[in-house]
Formats: structure tokens, C-alpha cells, sequence
């Protein structure tokens, strides 16, 4: 606000409240301060003039989109919140105490007036802001979407809490646009440990980040955040499970701590140098040109349609090549999202190796998009027994799973030469020696 601090500003009280339009959300993406009680704050006047006027019920504004923006601020939520010492000009300096109430102001509409806050969050906020820069929020603001989600839509800045009080679960802002997920989560361990024994279980930031979300399907941070919490999962994997860093490589924590929930085979696209998920490039859709191209009749890609599509990716590919990394995951979010207990947890090893195991009836091809959220592509589920994939598909294959039997053939092959090859040798030791013995005198006596 421009000079909203000289003196006599305070007799400025007689706005018209329907034209006024500050302090609506502006970010609060660091958490830093110090809890202060609401008793312990004294209020600047200018603050006081502002909340004289915002703390009214039903007090809002009409956008040119006709949309109905709040303007009203409880006094008492404000002073309660994080941000009950920043001055209002700080985040609204861009209002006129000359004008402030008196001109009717104009906002084209609530997502351009966010968007215009959020910027504001810069100037206190700055680690935040660049971490958020590089999130699938972001990104999805970037590519013009209407509903990413932005600072403001997390954090209602006349009104935020501090991190370390426990929340009711309701008011989680990812429940606003993630519903059905956390209606998932509400109902699964976390959430009832959460919900019905009042515990500081994991939330979405504690698996999601707070400021640096990245698609769920990218990368292995959301593994990782499973074993930041549950440091014992190694080691008390590989007391029962054979060969477990593989499987914590190849399998993702739901297939099995999600015991309802349906599975499928996901084919990822890496780069064959370093093993990290490709991403579309902004402005060229390659993936889905191309799949288009290698699948006519669009009903899911067959091994020599996949090794077309690779084939011309990588022709077309500046980067290192693209190989297949073979994954096991749940089919949905929402699935990820209905762990049970560790009792409940299978392991069994026949759900998945065993002939025509469900898990691998269904095999989705998926490169990361500008955004970092996947692009899918059906795969027929004979791909995962073509010899051939085994070029591309690294690590994937697991011994005895039978789904790509010539191996499992060959492999009984090696185990019978590995075990056959000394019992030939000494038995054929045995029934020589004789022959041997006396080719042995015959030989002594030739030479005396």
C-alpha cells in the first residue's frame, strides 16, 4: 500500500466495503517463525484500520468473470496465524490509500488475482519459491492449466498455522483437489492412525514433500520416503524375501502393502546411460506421434510394434537412448493410497511367480510428460515373454517367475550341466582307473 503508514492514516475508515479487495490469499510457503500467542500481538494501526473494515461477514467483491471473491478476515483467525506480524502492505502494496474504497477496483477474475498474490510470497519466501518452480504444480501452471494448484490454494495466508500443531485431517488442503486419494488415505493405515488415535501420522507432505512435488509415478522418491520412515524395511525384508534389493528396485511398496489393490507391469522409459525416466519436451508430443504410428488399430502395442517405437524414439532422440525399466505397481492413485497394516502384507511369492500370476496380465508402456505426469500406453502382456525383451527390460526378470519360459528352460539346462557335468567326470574316473593303472605299468615297464 503506498503510504498507508504517514500519519493520520487512521481517520481513513470510511471505505466502501463491497469495492474493496485486499487481503484475500496470499502464500505462506515457509514456516520459519516463531509460534507467538494471539495475546502477545499488538497490531500496527494501519492493521487495525484494514480489519476494522475486512473484519465483516459476507463482506466480497464481483470479478469481471462475475465470480464471487471474499474479502472478509477475522480478526482474531489473523491474529492466531503465522503472518500476524507482517503488515498488510507487504503482501498488498500495490493499493492506494488514496483511492482504497472510494474507485471501484477490477479483477478480471479469481485465478488471475491468485496467480498475481502468490508473487508476492517471493519476497519472504524465497527458498520455497524456487523449490516450487521446479514441481508438477508448476509445471502445470506453465502449460496454462486452471486448476494446478498454486500458493494461495494451500496456504490461506490471513489464517496459516504452524506445521508442528497436528491439524485436524480435514482441514489437509490436498483433500480439495486430491478427494478421491484422500478419502483412500483417510481409510488406510496412516490415515486411521491419523483419524481415530489422534497420532502424528504421515500426511501428504510427509510422502509428497511440501514444496517440491514431483509426480507421484517419477522417480523413486516416494520409496524413499518409505524407508526414511520405516528404517527397518531392509533389513527386515531380507530375513524372508530372497533377493530383496531387487525386488525394492523392481517393485513398488503398495503391490504389496496395498493387498487389494490391482497390479500391472509398468514398462518406463530411461535413458540407457544413467538409468533416470525420460521426459516429453514441451511443444513436441514424440510419444504419442509416434505410438500412434507403431499402433494403427490403437489396441496395445506387440513386441515388434514396441520395437518400432523404440526403434524410431531413438532415431529421433538426441539424448542418450531410450531402453525399458521394468516396473511392478498398483494401477491407481487412489490404490497407492489403501496400505493396511503390516500383518496384512503379502507374501506370498506365488502372486507373482507363478504361471499366468494377475499381477502380469496387464502392462502399460510410460514416459514422464513435460510435467513429470505419466503418459501410458497399453502393451500386450506377451511382450513380457518374448525373449527379447529381456535386452530391454534390465533386471527385470526374475528366475523361476515362468513368464519368459525359454529362459527358465535354459536355465534348467545350466542347473543339470552344473550338477551332471562332475557326476560324468567322476564316474568316468572310475570305471578307467583300471585301464589306466595298467597303461600306467605298461608304460613303467618300457622304460626299464
Amino acid at each position: 500500500m503506498k503510504n498507508f503508514r504517514k500519519p493520520g492514516w487512521l481517520a481513513l475508515t470510511y471505505y466502501k466495503p463491497g469495492l474493496m479487495f485486499s487481503g484475500l490469499l496470499a502464500l505462506m510457503l515457509g514456516f520459519s517463525a516463531p509460534m507467538v500467542s494471539a495475546e502477545e500481538v499488538v497490531l500496527d494501526e494501519p492493521e487495525l484500520a484494514c480489519l476494522k473494515c475486512h473484519d465483516k461477514d459476507g463482506l466480497k467483491m464481483k470479478t469481471q468473470k462475475g465470480e464471487v471473491l471474499p474479502l472478509s478476515i477475522s480478526t482474531k483467525a489473523f491474529l492466531e496465524s503465522m503472518h500476524n506480524k507482517t503488515s498488510c502492505e507487504d503482501c498488498h502494496d500495490s493499493l492506494d490509500e488514496k483511492d482504497h474504497g472510494k474507485v471501484p477496483s477490477t479483477v478480471s477474475s479469481k485465478r488471475e488475482f491468485t496467480l498475481k498474490m502468490s508473487d508476492t510470497c517471493i519476497s519472504c519466501h524465497k527458498e520455497n519459491v524456487a523449490l516450487f518452480k521446479d514441481t508438477v504444480h508448476a509445471e502445470m501452471i506453465k502449460g496454462g492449466s486452471e486448476k494446478a494448484a498454486t500458493c494461495s490454494d494451500c496456504h490461506n495466508s490471513h489464517t496459516v498455522k504452524s506445521v508442528k500443531l497436528l491439524a485436524p485431517i480435514d482441514q489437509i488442503p490436498c483433500a480439495r483437489c486430491h478427494e478421491d486419494i484422500f478419502k483412500a488415505y483417510a481409510k488406510d493405515v496412516h490415515g486411521l492412525e491419523r483419524v481415530a488415535k489422534g497420532k502424528d501420522a504421515p500426511t501428504c507432505n510427509h510422502c509428497h514433500s511440501a514444496h517440491e512435488i514431483k509426480a507421484a509415478s517419477l522417480g523413486s522418491a516416494l520409496k524413499d520416503s518409505c524407508i526414511k520412515c520405516h528404517k527397518d524395511a531392509a533389513p527386515s525384508h531380507e530375513k524372508w524375501l530372497p533377493n530383496s534389493a531387487l525386488h525394492f528396485e523392481a517393485v513398488s511398496c503398495p503391490v504389496c502393502h496395498a493387498p487389494d489393490a490391482q497390479r500391472r507391469v509398468n514398462l518406463r522409459m530411461v535413458d540407457s546411460v544413467g538409468g533416470k525416466q525420460l521426459l516429453e519436451q514441451h511443444g513436441v508430443p514424440k510419444f504419442e506421434r509416434l505410438i500412434k504410428t507403431a499402433d494403427g488399430k490403437e489396441v496395445g502395442l506387440d513386441e515388434k510394434e514396441l520395437r518400432s517405437f523404440l526403434k524410431e524414439f531413438n532415431l529421433e532422440n538426441t539424448g542418450p537412448k531410450a531402453i525399458l525399466s521394468g516396473r511392478l505397481e498398483v494401477r491407481s492413485g487412489v490404490q497407492a493410497h489403501q496400505l493396511s497394516e503390516k500383518s496384512k502384507a503379502i507374501k506370498d511369492c506365488k502372486v507373482c511367480h507363478q504361471y499366468g500370476a494377475t499381477p502380469f496380465q496387464t502392462v502399460v508402456l510410460t514416459m514422464a510428460g513435460p510435467d513429470g505426469r505419466p503418459l501410458r500406453h497399453s502393451v500386450e502382456k506377451e511382450v513380457l515373454g518374448s525373449l527379447t525383451a529381456t535386452g530391454t527390460m534390465k533386471g527385470f526378470y526374475a528366475i523361476g517367475s515362468t513368464r519368459i519360459k525359454l529362459l527358465d528352460y535354459l536355465l534348467v539346462l545350466v542347473l543339470l550341466g552344473v550338477v551332471c557335468v562332475p557326476i560324468a567326470h567322476l564316474t568316468a574316473n572310475r570305471l578307467f582307473k583300471a585301464k589306466r593303472e595298467q597303461l600306467k605299468a605298461a608304460s613303467n615297464k618300457d622304460q626299464s
